[in-house]
């Protein structure tokens, strides 16, 4: 034991480490793997959006769609607050927890209550991660409208139009960050249950993101041929 947590809670938290961590360092550190990924063949679609914005004199729809990225980024970091007001209340009465998961099959949850404040800290770090890179995100997302109200109607502002891409493509990637924290801040909530469950559940994850940013019929559509 350590620190009140067993051998297979550290194993766990390795593999969980591992999956998140080094997840995270490959898709978008390696320029090479990222290139391949849905995320890398959004960005060049949004720089053709911004691009076009040099053709239209009403942006109207293209402030609408930035709206809209506002407002479910906005959501997910709203959501994020919620999380986190729900597990300070459950790191408040950690018996009524344990009795609850305690009826489940195959369920494993800690005695001691440091190790039970240790599963919610987790939670609570990754959900506060969250709530930072998607607000970043949202603020970045309100540059980029008022970096585009500022692109003029030819191609004198080409330069703008791109500042704006940039924008919006480091918006997008925040947002992304905030996102991939909810699933493996899903799969942090299996070591509540069991080790094992945490371990089953990271893998599960990274399996889930690889094929939807790899793998997936819509990053073969966005690609193109």
């Amino acid at each position: 034991m350590i620190w009140g947590l067993s051998y297979l809670d550290l194993a766990a938290l390795a593999v969980f480490a591992a999956c998140w961590v080094g997840y995270s360092a490959v898709v978008d550190r390696v320029p090479r793997i990222r290139a391949r990924s849905v995320i890398a063949a959004m960005d060049e679609h949004r720089r053709r959006w911004m691009l076009a914005l040099l053709g239209r004199e009403n942006r109207i729809a293209d402030m609408a769609t930035i709206g809209n990225l506002m407002a479910s980024t906005s959501f997910l970091a709203n959501t994020s607050i919620f999380i986190l007001g729900g597990l300070v209340a459950l790191l408040g009465a950690p018996d009524l927890g344990r009795r609850v998961l305690s009826s489940l099959p195959f369920a494993a949850p800690p005695q001691g209550d440091f190790a039970w404040e240790m599963r919610i800290a987790l939670l609570m770090l990754i959900f506060i991660r969250a709530f930072f890179e998607l607000t970043w995100a949202l603020r970045q997302f309100n540059y980029c409208s008022i970096v585009v109200g500022g692109i003029g109607p030819d191609e004198a502002d080409r330069a703008q139009a791109l500042v704006a891409a940039e924008v919006a493509n480091r918006a997008a990637r925040h947002f992304n960050t905030g996102l991939r924290a909810y699933y493996f801040g899903l799969a942090a909530l299996a070591w509540i249950v069991h080790p094992v469950a945490l371990m089953l559940a990271s893998l599960l994850v990274l399996r889930e993101l690889h094929r939807r940013e790899f793998r997936s019929v819509v990053r073969q559509a966005l690609a193109g041929p």
